[in-house]
């Protein structure tokens, strides 16, 4: 009796914590589930697959197993399974995951419990301080214009140039580190918004590179640099927003789409949220702005 209740009560996932706040999870998933899911899957997509011989929807398990694809049956069957183990296992760790998790198959042999990986990181924690009194005495909020002693003059900065300083002081007064993996995130992104524009002006990646003297390591480097940057002051502007209590209204964000839409912009249902996200971090650098 004791040994089945510690076979019962083992935890089914073993979590590793990096030090730049990425984070492992390694599940082991019994056969037993693997099998059922697979065979549920099989069973929803029975329905809409053609056998011959059969009437369609009435042909054996089997015969329509047979003519699915094993590895979009293994697909449907962990699409079920992960995320709830994954849900599960930041709740009982506490874990706050700043993205959806990269899983990777360790071990999947049949008849035998599999084990899959899942990546994430965590956002890093760090002291806002009073970042108002800061922009405000590290912050330039004037230019003198060129000329003579005697014609220079003091002129007060556009709103543009005041919201650059706000992102820029902001830069420099938080020092933490990004997970490695929201880094690597946001660079893959970008090259490959980048492949997809210039692919649109019937160029190769290596003509692009050619054109701007850089090789595609020092492209890679330089939009990671970008990309740490833009990461870092997301973070704090998030951060700034919380502390703040800013909030964006669903009209505020439906008004956003019917702006883009009129521009011949496409914006999708599931962009809502990173579109709300973006205004919400608009307030709060007009915000600072004004403070200057």
């Amino acid at each position: 009796m004791t040994g089945k209740n510690n076979k019962t009560n083992k935890k089914s996932f073993v979590v590793a914590r990096q030090k730049d706040g990425s984070f492992q999870i390694t599940f082991t998933i019994p056969w037993e589930k693997i099998s059922e899911e697979k065979k549920k899957a099989v069973i929803e997509m029975a329905a809409s697959v053609e056998v011959p011989g059969f009437r369609k929807g009435k042909a054996p398990l089997d015969k329509v197993e047979e003519r699915l694809d094993s590895q979009f049956i293994l697909e449907k069957a962990l699409a079920k399974i992960l995320p709830k183990m994954f849900s599960k296992a930041i709740d009982e760790e506490k874990l706050r995951p700043a993205m959806y998790p990269k899983f990777e198959l360790i071990k999947a042999k049949e008849g035998e419990d599999w084990q899959v990986r899942a990546i994430s990181a965590e956002l890093p924690n760090f002291n806002l301080g009073d970042y108002k009194k800061f922009l405000t005495e590290n912050s330039q909020t004037s230019i003198w214009t060129p000329g003579s002693p005697k014609q220079e003059k003091k002129v007060e900065l556009t709103t543009e140039q005041k919201e650059s300083a706000v992102l820029k002081a902001l830069d420099e007064k938080h020092n933490f580190e990004i997970p490695e993996i929201l880094i690597e995130e946001e660079v893959n992104s970008r090259l490959s918004s980048l492949l997809s524009r210039i692919e649109k002006l019937g160029l190769s990646l290596e003509s692009y590179l050619a054109s701007i003297k850089k090789t595609a390591k020092e492209l890679r480097r330089e939009y990671s640099e970008e990309a740490k940057r833009a990461i870092k002051l997301d973070i704090i502007l998030g951060a700034i927003a919380k502390k703040e209590d800013i909030k964006v209204s669903e009209e505020e964000v439906d008004d956003f789409v019917k702006m883009a839409k009129a521009s011949n912009q496409k914006i999708s249902n599931d962009q809502k949220s990173t579109i709300k996200s973006f205004l919400i971090k608009r307030k709060v650098i007009e915000k600072l702005a004004s403070l200057l």
